[in-house]
């Protein structure tokens, strides 16, 4: 199995993505929470990243609202079957941990859902950022709260920034 890497800038600084055989299997943030260590990333390579670099390009420059990338994300069968509802999601909406769980079949899997939710390796693109606490509040992001608040401004329908007072 080979691991390749390289850095892409986007609004939010550098995000470091991560492939394997050629797959994208991480996308992180500077300073991501739970990102692997530099000796795990693999050989810095350019080549095999361009159609992530292009359509993250297209999504900052809110000409995108779904990624259409091959993935190979790392983790248990309850962390895929979380991450598989993140991708359900659709831009420019949220959802809370609790309605999550409900999707797989137990409100009290909540506080599980929302593990999963912070081990997923593939920020942006897997919208973790969509998931807020049952108040609708912001809550833990493994990028920050300030790059959560971004992404979900950034979603953000027109229509409803316009009514929005502040």
């Amino acid at each position: 199995m080979a691991r390749t890497h390289t850095v892409i800038a986007s609004p939010l600084g550098d995000l470091t993505a991560v492939a394997e055989d050629g797959v994208l299997c991480g996308l992180y943030f500077e300073r991501h929470l739970r990102g692997p260590a530099p000796q795990d990333r693999g050989t810095y390579d350019e080549s095999g990243f361009e159609e992530v670099r292009r359509q993250l390009g297209e999504y900052f420059a809110g000409e995108r609202t779904r990624f259409e990338l091959p993935l190979a994300p790392r983790g248990d069968e309850f962390q895929q079957r979380v991450w598989r509802l993140l991708t359900e999601i659709p831009f420019g909406e949220t959802r809370s941990y609790g309605e999550l769980a409900r999707r797989l079949g137990n409100v009290s899997l909540a506080q599980a859902v929302g593990a999963a939710n912070a081990r997923n390796p593939l920020s942006v693109i897997v919208p973790c950022h969509r998931v807020v606490g049952a108040d609708g509040g912001l809550t833990g992001y493994a990028g920050g709260l300030a790059r959560k608040r971004f992404l979900l401004d950034l979603e953000e329908p027109a229509e409803r920034k316009a009514a929005r007072l502040f």
